[in-house]
């Protein structure tokens, strides 16, 4: 990325994430506007549907489980989620045995409970009501829109595409410089060493309010 370029671009470009990472999170912070892409075709392995927390035994990476998709290039809005596996129960005992000594776990945990015991049917859905709880608890107020039509390549000047940039199989420095996550305490840190860009909820449960500075300063184009 030309780091040049971002003064002047206005948008980026994310897909649905499933309590994203902390690079998602600091891109919606510091974007003048963040364009949420429902039309793309969905792809396997991304965080669309899954996340990564940080346990007792290091990185742990939980994923919604999705009803197959009878066309071959189904968009992610019309993405599925299964019951198999009753994957609720076992990403809710996983994020408590992992954040249960975590400074603020008790005081957040309770917001996340209807997303493991209300059944949702699209992952869409799922995923942008828990992003929307997520920026409430950071108290930050990006400004959100949804795109209208799938476009592979984007030309425009002032869109800064991540689509494809933020995925966990991908080491953020490798094609977003602009990102420069700011190191903050984690509960097995001492066992494992500090392990940069887990889900937000690691941030959250971690430093609390002071979650919302660490976005703040974990990008080149620091705002206020």
């Amino acid at each position: 990325m030309d780091e040049s370029q971002f003064p002047e671009m206005n948008k980026t470009l994310l897909t649905t994430a499933y309590l994203a990472p902390i690079q998602y999170y600091t891109w919606l912070y510091h974007s003048k506007k963040a364009i949420i892409e429902r039309y793309d075709h969905y792809t396997k392995q991304t965080y669309r549907n899954r996340c990564i927390i940080a346990g007792a035994n290091g990185s742990l990476s939980l994923s919604i489980p999705i009803i197959k998709p009878e066309k071959l290039k189904a968009s992610s809005s019309e993405i599925e989620i299964s019951d198999h596996g009753n994957w609720q129960h076992q990403h809710w005992n996983a994020i408590g045995a992992a954040y249960n000594s975590s400074p603020y776990f008790e005081y957040y945990i309770d917001d996340f409970a209807p997303f493991y015991f209300k059944k949702y049917k699209f992952l869409f859905d799922f995923n942008e009501e828990l992003r929307a709880l997520i920026c409430d608890l950071l108290e930050i107020e990006p400004n959100v829109s949804y795109s209208t039509e799938y476009s592979k390549d984007i030309s425009s000047p002032d869109i800064f595409d991540l689509r494809d940039s933020i995925h966990p199989k991908i080491h953020f420095a490798e094609y977003d410089s602009f990102f420069k996550i700011k190191r903050y305490y984690q509960v097995f840190e001492q066992k494992h060493g500090f392990i940069p860009n887990l889900s937000i909820i690691d941030l959250l449960f971690n430093m609390g309010p002071e979650a919302r500075l660490i976005l703040k300063d974990s990008h080149e184009n620091q705002r206020g």
